[in-house]
């Protein structure tokens, strides 16, 4: 690798943690917003995403400009082709917090209401989800990625159970139908942030190991749970 090539990856795995902090903290106070319903929080998350794809849109150019300039082979070539992954589903999670902060907005409008489920351990979890796939990237460590990938589906079915809960509570009282519908919502959108990070830590494992691990890496990984347990 020559000094100019090291000197612009580098660059560029600055940016890309950059973007990842970024959204990191715009799910934290997406979940802050909806928790406690709280437009404050909601409109400053609504605010930074302007920020947040504007850096997106700075790393996809570099990546661009490094393989054009350099054409980087091996691992630097797979680091490129997996932090434009990156970036991109990065953008996408902080547009899903954005979706969560649009739910808690409306919420501000109308009659509190408790939500039928614990939408506070959902976003902890999914957090964690996110702090881990970005700790995997940093560190490139696939034994951390695939942890990530192992927490998926108990991100599914608490988003499963949650629409049940949802359902039994409207069929009990139409009056709060709309209000329990953006709380499915914010589930929703919260299962869909945890899709990202294991997208995410798909890719870590692609860069570390050079291996395409889409569709299959959950069912090693679940394997792998299974036989420590």
């Amino acid at each position: 690798m020559t000094l100019r090539l090291q000197r612009e990856i580098e660059r560029l795995k600055s940016k890309i943690l950059e973007v990842g902090a970024l959204v990191e903290q715009s799910i934290r106070m997406a979940v802050v917003a909806i928790d406690e319903i709280d437009e404050a929080a909601a409109q400053k998350v609504m605010t930074e995403d302007a920020f947040i794809d504007e850096i997106e849109v700075m790393v996809e150019e570099e990546c661009q400009k490094i393989l054009s300039l350099h054409q980087p082979v091996a691992h630097d070539l797979r680091l490129i082709v997996s932090v434009m992954k990156i970036n991109n589903d990065l953008e996408r999670m902080g547009d899903l917090a954005v979706n969560v902060c649009e739910r808690a907005l409306f919420l501000t409008t109308k009659a509190r209401i408790a939500p039928p489920f614990n939408l506070s351990d959902m976003g902890s979890e999914v957090q964690s989800m996110v702090k881990k796939c970005l700790d995997s990237l940093v560190h490139e460590d696939a034994i951390l990625a695939r942890q990530v990938i192992t927490r998926d589906d108990v991100i599914d079915e608490m988003n499963r159970k949650n629409y049940a809960a949802a359902i039994a509570e409207m069929k009990g009282d139409s009056k709060r139908i709309a209000r329990l519908m953006h709380y499915v919502s914010v589930s929703s959108q919260l299962e869909r942030i945890a899709d990202l990070a294991t997208n995410i830590a798909e890719d870590v494992i692609y860069l570390v190991e050079g291996e395409i691990v889409r569709h299959k890496a959950r069912i090693a990984a679940e394997s792998e749970a299974d036989e420590s347990d």
